[in-house]
């Protein structure tokens, strides 16, 4: 083959490269625009921002909510005594549905602390700094905080609390979003702690602990 039908045909195959170095070049980088679609496709697809109108839905909102009754993924919640503090037929439970330790305890004195002592008090009497300041102002809207530690409260079923804790009651807002089940039941069971302390008697105590007391 003559020598000048080789460089030809050599130079033919390089230009015949360029084309897809280019091709290659594109595909790895970095753009300030948007590539051109010969079919448009979801990427360039019509969008509303969050809170904005959307006349296509009757509304006029283009954020949607979920339908009734949707769950998600790992959250069906069909233990109706831990989330709901209910039996199966819609009662309250009487009895706690977590076991009871000193892990349980501390976490609920913990969380009592944060959330419920601004208005029950440390004590559960019913008289933190948010009731006393309320009281002060005298405004004449304020429902004083329940004593947790009176027979009422003490006579209420476990899931009569938790569900007051849940969706709350008169002047005292919901905490279920606040509150993960399980810290709602360490309170609660913190709650009943402090009904125990305050109306214990002496034969409730350790004999050593009785022992020390009368001497």
């Amino acid at each position: 083959m003559p020598r000048k039908l080789i460089y030809t045909l050599l130079l033919i195959a390089s230009i015949s490269l360029i084309p897809m170095g280019y091709l290659y070049k594109s595909t790895r980088d970095v753009k300030s625009k948007p590539r051109i679609q010969v079919v448009y496709d979801m990427d360039n697809q019509s969008s509303y921002g969050q809170q904005k109108e959307n006349d296509f839905f009757a509304d006029n909102m283009s954020m949607r909510s979920h339908p009734e009754g949707t769950v998600a993924r790992g959250q069906l919640n069909a233990d109706d005594a831990f989330y709901r503090g209910t039996n199966e037929v819609g009662e309250f439970i009487t009895d706690m549905p977590v076991e009871m330790n000193m892990d349980l305890l501390e976490r609920g004195q913990d969380r009592f602390n944060i959330f419920c002592s601004s208005c029950h008090g440390q004590s559960g009497n019913g008289d933190g700094l948010v009731h006393r300041h309320a009281t002060i102002l005298a405004e004449g809207l304020w429902a004083p905080p329940s004593n947790l530690t009176s027979k009422v409260v003490v006579d209420l079923p476990v899931g009569s609390i938790f569900n007051t804790i849940t969706n709350g009651i008169r002047t005292m807002p919901a905490h279920g979003a606040q509150i993960p089940h399980q810290d709602r039941w360490a309170i609660i069971a913190y709650v009943r702690a402090l009904q125990l302390s305050r109306n214990a008697k002496i034969d409730d105590l350790p004999a050593d602990t009785q022992s020390a007391l009368l001497n």
